[in-house]
């Protein structure tokens, strides 16, 4: 009687065997790191286009920034002003991107509404500082913090006026990035807003506290009115800007 002779595994099918599910397991969390990958690329991409658009808005010289950093040289209720500005920049952007960019450009009345009273708001700011500067009365001394202040509630309405009666501000944070967000998807919107939100954070507080150091400069009382001129200038060119747009686009 012939016996069969003893079965034989080749080590190697067995270690093929048992590398099997190892390499399915390795596969698998390569294609779930892959993917991740491949989420958060655009979510960062989405970041930094905010950055982007919103930096490219709000770098420009304008009534606030000028205010802002007026304030900032005095050392006059900073973060006050600094506060606001931010504050109504997260309300603006987020209905920007959220999509009530159309309210406002959309309304014929309410955009010449805003825009007569950021004209006359503006004419009358520009003549403040003209006036201060020919006066002579701005200029910072070592006893400057003795001098008198506007209240903090002067304050808190001239920055809220100076937001929020310029209608380039609701154009800018409100119809221009509304409308560069409005093809994006949901969570790319959230991304977006996080990186204009971020960009107007450290300029505000970085231009309210960081003026400080040019206070040496201005310390004489010729630099400090050349200042005021400007300021004066760039608030009545704005005004007269806003008045030529107004009469041209006045609704029938």
């Amino acid at each position: 009687m012939r016996t069969l002779p003893p079965l034989r595994f080749a080590p190697s099918s067995l270690k093929t065997r048992h590398a099997c599910p190892n390499q399915t397991n390795g596969h698998r969390a390569n294609n779930t790191q892959q993917h991740n990958d491949n989420t958060n690329h655009p979510m960062i991409s989405m970041l930094l286009k905010g950055i982007m658009v919103s930096g490219s808005l709000i770098v420009a010289i304008g009534g606030q920034n000028a205010f802002l950093l007026k304030q900032g040289l005095l050392k006059r209720h900073v973060f006050s002003v600094a506060t606001i500005c931010f504050l109504c920049d997260v309300v603006l952007l987020s209905c920007g991107v959220l999509g009530m960019g159309a309210l406002i450009g959309g309304s014929p009345h309410l955009s010449a509404l805003l825009t007569l009273l950021g004209a006359l708001f503006l004419l009358a700011y520009g003549a403040r500082s003209l006036r201060s500067a020919l006066s002579g009365q701005s200029a910072m001394s070592a006893d400057d913090d003795k001098t008198p202040a506007g209240s903090l509630k002067q304050t808190i309405l001239a920055t809220l006026a100076i937001t929020l009666l310029n209608p380039h501000v609701y154009l800018d944070t409100v119809v221009l990035v509304g409308g560069i967000a409005a093809p994006l998807a949901a969570d790319e919107k959230r991304w977006f807003l996080a990186g204009s939100l971020l960009v107007s954070l450290l300029w505000f507080y970085g231009v309210g506290y960081g003026a400080r150091l040019l206070r040496p400069l201005f310390a004489s009382r010729r630099a400090w009115q050349l200042l005021e001129v400007a300021v004066c200038a760039l608030m009545w060119t704005l005004a007269f800007d806003l008045l030529r747009h107004l009469f041209a686009v006045w609704p029938q």
